[in-house]
C-alpha cells in the first residue's frame, strides 16, 4: 500500500524548514547506512543530533499527530525520528530495501522498520531527476511530491531514488512502527476505516446509513482489537 498523503507541513513550515536547511551544515549520509545501503548511497544527510533536524523533527511530528490520513493508514505505535537528506550533482541511491530494524546511536529508540515514509522540502520544479521509485506489486511508482507532501510505503519495498542531474532535492526520510505488522491487514483496515467515514460524510441523516456505518466500525474496531499489537 503506497499512501500520499498531501499537506502534512504548511507553506509557513515549509519556508521556516527550508530557512533552517539551507543554512546549515550536511555530511555524507553514508554515515546512517547499513552494509548493503552503504554501496548504493550516494547523498548528504543532517547530523542526527544537529539542532537543525530535532527542530524539524519535532515540528514533522508534532504535524503528523494532527493527521487524520496518516493515523488512518499508518496505525502507528513508534515512530523513529526524523532525518534529512539532500540529492545534488548527479547523487542517487541505488535499489535497496530498509533494514528491518533501526536504532538511533543517542536515544533509547528501536522500532521495527514496518512503514518507510518520505516527506518533500524541494518542489519538483527546482530540481531534474531524484524521483523515489518503489517496486510494488503494480510495478514500478514514480514519486515527486510538492513541498509538505510525503509518501508512505511498506518498509519491505524495493526502492532507489534516481539521479539529480539539476538543483537540488531536499527530504525529510524516516521509518515507523504500525500496530498492525502485516500490510494486507493494514491495508485492509485503512480501506474500511475509508468506507465508514465515506457514508458518514455522504449519506447524512439517513437511518440505514448510520446503522450500517454503526456495525462497520464495529467490525473494524473487533479486527483491530484481533491484529493489533501493543
Amino acid at each position: 500500500m503506497l499512501i500520499a498523503i498531501p499537506d502534512v507541513l504548511t507553506p509557513e513550515q515549509v519556508a521556516h524548514a527550508r530557512q533552517l536547511l539551507d543554512s546549515t551544515e550536511w555530511v555524507d549520509g553514508k554515515g546512517t547506512a547499513g552494509y548493503q545501503s552503504a554501496r548504493a548511497k550516494d547523498n548528504m544527510q543532517l547530523p542526527e543530533d544537529s539542532p537543525a533536524a530535532r527542530e524539524l523533527g519535532e515540528m514533522i511530528l508534532a504535524a503528523l499527530s494532527k493527521n487524520p490520513l496518516f493515523h488512518a493508514a499508518a496505525l502507528p505505535q513508534r515512530i523513529f525520528p526524523p532525518l534529512f537528506n539532500r540529492y545534488s550533482g548527479g547523487q542517487s541511491f541505488g535499489t535497496h530495501v530498509d533494514n528491518a530494524i533501526r536504532q538511533h546511536p543517542s536515544m533509547p529508540i528501536r522500532i521495527r522498520t514496518d512503514l518507510s515514509a518520505t516527506l518533500f522540502f524541494a518542489g519538483p520544479e527546482e530540481y531534474d531527476g531524484g524521483e523515489l521509485c518503489i517496486e510494488d506489486t503494480y510495478g514500478v511508482q514514480r514519486v515527486k511530491l510538492p513541498p509538505g507532501h510525503m509518501v508512505l510505503y511498506p518498509s519491505t519495498s524495493l526502492h532507489h531514488v534516481t539521479p539529480v542531474t539539476r538543483g537540488a532535492r531536499i527530504c525529510s526520510f524516516f521509518w515507523l512502527q504500525s500496530m498492525i505488522r502485516d500490510n494486507g491487514q493494514r491495508s485492509l483496515l485503512f480501506d474500511l476505516d475509508l468506507a465508514i467515514q465515506r457514508l458518514g460524510r455522504d449519506l447524512k441523516n439517513n437511518p440505514v446509513a448510520e446503522q450500517t456505518g454503526v456495525q462497520l466500525t464495529g467490525v473494524y474496531h473487533n479486527l483491530l482489537r484481533q491484529w493489533a499489537e501493543m
